[in-house]
């Protein structure tokens, strides 16, 4: 803290911004930033080797071993990052994880069922895999959308059946509270006045049909206006499965979305099914929606296929886990436990740790954590599933796995803290269909479940991901100004839903988007990605993982434009060994070795604004000022303006005296703009044609001292005040 006739003092800093116009003979417009700062309290504090981190994903086949070289691994390092995050792709998948390939089947002699991996595991582990579920549900998914749905395939050897754990038998609830559903998306408004359901075991004895009737809604987005509409004859009380056929209403009528719930299961299991797991829930083999002549002749509008791409789109509230041998995805890798503690990627702090949880079992969860112990790898925060908003999973749900998997994972160690969801990037905030009271918010009903649980207590952090823009065809320039009151945003929609600010809270995943761009792998990455880290830590955040640790080369997922980029720190050949650093890498170094002082030693945040601004209340400098424990001040400054540089003034105000201070002294400079990076766009063989790192550059700094930012830059000031 800043110390003024041996007593601790109030401080409030000011910027000076001098826009540089094109003619030279003018004098040059100052404008007034300020920083302002409370007495003793900061507005947050952090530990560089705790909330500066990274993380590490799946991967497709073969490039495990690719990614995982001593060399690669000594580069990551050089980065910065301390703490490792380890992000589960399979969960996105639709897939249960066999993180230890050796194990027990709940069907062992047909190599089928419900699996739970060994806890030991004599040979190390290297790979992990993911296996498809037979018995899925929705059409798309998070991660490659190679799968389909059960319900609209063509094959009535197949069916979708509803996870287990979602009954009474596990929740000890009444299963109208965890009701199941189905809703059809046909993607335009198709004339429907029937259905007609071919029932697996389990089947449902009652159940409801409605529609959508309103402006065609984003899924779980309750923001728009409508709601559903019962059909006339939607209601069924007497359901006795088999192949039924159900006129909803005599007259057709235009719908998109068709939504099925299913509220009171037969309890009874297919012929030779022995766990009881296979007789919970609800099974259906095909689905049919669509016009029923008067004659009785039934005209099917959902599209029947063995793909994503050839099916309607179907999406339901849970899936089994049930899966064979056969099932096994080796077209993507997950890094084993052993590869990842040993790799020193972890930095000998604990892991942030996922569990599978919306395609798993508890069981297998608690295996995991048991391996974890009897290694001896630091563990203390697991991260309980991942993206289940993504996956349309309902809050209610979600916290009933939530529970189930706590108590098996506080049976092995009662110490671990548990959190999630991790959720997908959401602007607007995370929304669920509204329940009976009206309420959309998807982590105010979450939070509601586990309270009226009385298992708050097993909620110990709240994570989410961070990837703002989607649209990686637009200009940078815009997207960068917007980005703080975007977060912003999100966060004080959070502390409105209820969501607790006494538990940490962390960016599991950031970057500039979950899309392959441009901007990801020119300065705009780097700027982005420093921001999000410093604005977050300076609302309160605990710890924010990049992703895009691991080397990597150039995809383009958008055909609008030349959007050949990707998220990573270093660019890589085909065979993933790194030719080159990234801007984001770069931007890294400055943030964990140049604004933070590496180690364990608390910093002090404190909250800085800039003027001018624009009509909006943005303004294209922003700054975020750190108190070390080394005693020096580090101010980040970040240049969005493409055009022009900005030169800055520091002042910093003692509030109660009155009196004012400034950088004093030696001042370090770091820089790093156009002047040392520039990137020649070649479609996959684009590449970096100035690549240096930042500059240091050391100024004496008084009052009268100016300090100019490049534009589209990023700066770091840090010295001593007084």
């Amino acid at each position: 803290m800043l110390k003024c006739g041996g007593a601790i003092f109030l401080a409030v800093a000011s910027l000076i911004l001098r826009v540089n116009g094109a003619d030279a003979q003018k004098a040059p417009r100052i404008e007034a930033v300020t920083i302002s700062v409370t007495t003793g309290k900061p507005v947050n504090t952090f530990k560089p080797s705790q909330a500066l981190g990274a993380g590490v994903d799946g991967y497709e086949k073969g490039d495990i071993p690719k990614i995982y070289t001593q060399a690669n691994i000594k580069a990551m390092l050089t980065a910065g990052f301390k703490p490792l995050s380890y992000r589960l792709r399979t969960e996105l998948g639709v897939q249960a994880w066999h993180w230890n390939p050796q194990g027990v089947w709940s069907d062992p002699a047909r190599k089928q069922g419900y699996w739970t991996s060994s806890d030991v595991s004599e040979s190390p582990l290297l790979i992990s895999y993911g296996y498809n579920l037979p018995r899925r549900g929705s059409t798309v998914d998070q991660a490659g959308n190679a799968g389909y749905s059960r319900l609209d395939d063509g094959d009535t050897a197949t069916f979708w059946k509803s996870n287990p754990y979602l009954d009474s038998h596990f929740t000890g609830e009444d299963n109208a509270k965890h009701a199941q559903w189905i809703i059809v998306d046909f993607g335009e408004r198709r004339m429907v006045n029937a259905m007609r359901v071919l029932w697996g075991a389990p089947y449902a004895t009652r159940y409801k049909v409605e529609r959508w009737e309103g402006e065609d809604p984003e899924l779980m987005n309750d923001a728009t206006p409508g709601d559903w509409v019962p059909f006339p004859k939607g209601l069924v009380d007497d359901g006795r499965g088999g192949d039924a056929l159900l006129r909803l209403q005599e007259r057709a009528i235009a719908a998109r979305y068709v939504r099925i719930t299913l509220l009171e299961a037969s309890g009874t299991a297919p012929e030779g099914a022995t766990d009881v797991r296979d007789r919970l829930g609800f099974a259906v083999r095909e689905l049919s929606i669509g016009l029923m002549e008067g004659a009785g002749r039934f005209h099917d509008a959902i599209q029947h296929g063995k793909s994503a791409q050839k099916q309607t789109v179907i999406y339901t509230s849970s899936t089994d886990p049930w899966h064979r041998a056969s099932d096994k995805n080796p077209n993507t890798e997950q890094p084993g436990f052993d590869l990842i503690f040993k790799s020193g990627l972890t930095n000998g702090l604990p892991l942030l740790t996922p569990v599978a949880l919306l395609y798993d079992t508890p069981d297998n969860a608690a295996a995991e954590i048991r391996f974890l112990k009897s290694r001896g790898y630091p563990v203390r925060q697991i991260e309980m599933g991942e993206e289940p908003d993504g996956q349309c999973v309902t809050p209610e749900d979600y916290g009933a796995l939530y529970r189930q998997w706590a108590d098996a994972i506080h049976k092995v160690n009662p110490a671990l803290l548990l959190g999630g969801p991790g959720f997908q990037t959401e602007i607007e905030g995370w929304k669920t269909w509204r329940d009976a009271k009206g309420n959309a918010s998807w982590m105010n009903r979450f939070l509601n479940y586990l309270r009226s649980q009385k298992r708050l207590a097993d909620f110990n952090f709240f994570s989410f991901e961070w990837y703002p823009f989607d649209d990686v065809c637009a200009p940078a320039a815009p997207q960068l100004l917007q980005a703080p009151q975007l977060l912003g945003d999100v966060m004080r929609r959070l502390i409105r839903d209820g969501v607790p600010q006494n538990i940490p809270w962390i960016i599991t995943e950031y970057g500039y988007s979950s899309f392959a761009g441009r901007a990801e792998v020119e300065l705009p990455g780097a700027l982005l990605n420093a921001e999000i880290v410093a604005q977050f830590l300076t609302l309160g955040g605990s710890a924010a993982y990049l992703y895009g640790y691991e080397p990597n080369t150039l995809i383009k997922e958008m055909r609008e434009c030349d959007a050949w980029g990707n998220l990573a720190l270093f660019l890589s050949d085909d065979s993933r060994a790194i030719r080159e650093p990234l801007p984001t890498y770069y931007g890294a170094q400055l943030l964990t070795q140049q604004w933070a002082q590496p180690g364990d030693g608390v910093h002090e945040i404190y909250p800085a604004t800039a003027e001018p601004r624009d009509g909006a209340g943005r303004s294209l400098v922003t700054a975020y000022t750190v108190h070390r424990p080394d005693g020096q001040w580090a101010t980040l400054l970040i240049n969005k303006d493409l055009q022009k540089s900005h030169s800055v003034r520091v002042r910093f105000r003692n509030d109660k005296t009155g009196g004012v201070s400034a950088f004093q002294g030696r001042v370090s400079v770091y820089q790093y703009s156009p002047r040392q990076y520039m990137w020649q766009a070649n479609g996959k063989k684009g590449h970096p044609i100035r690549n240096q790192p930042p500059q240091l550059t050391i100024q004496h700094g008084d009052f009268k001292t100016d300090y100019t930012l490049p534009p589209y830059s990023l700066t770091v000031l840090r010295g001593l005040v007084r």
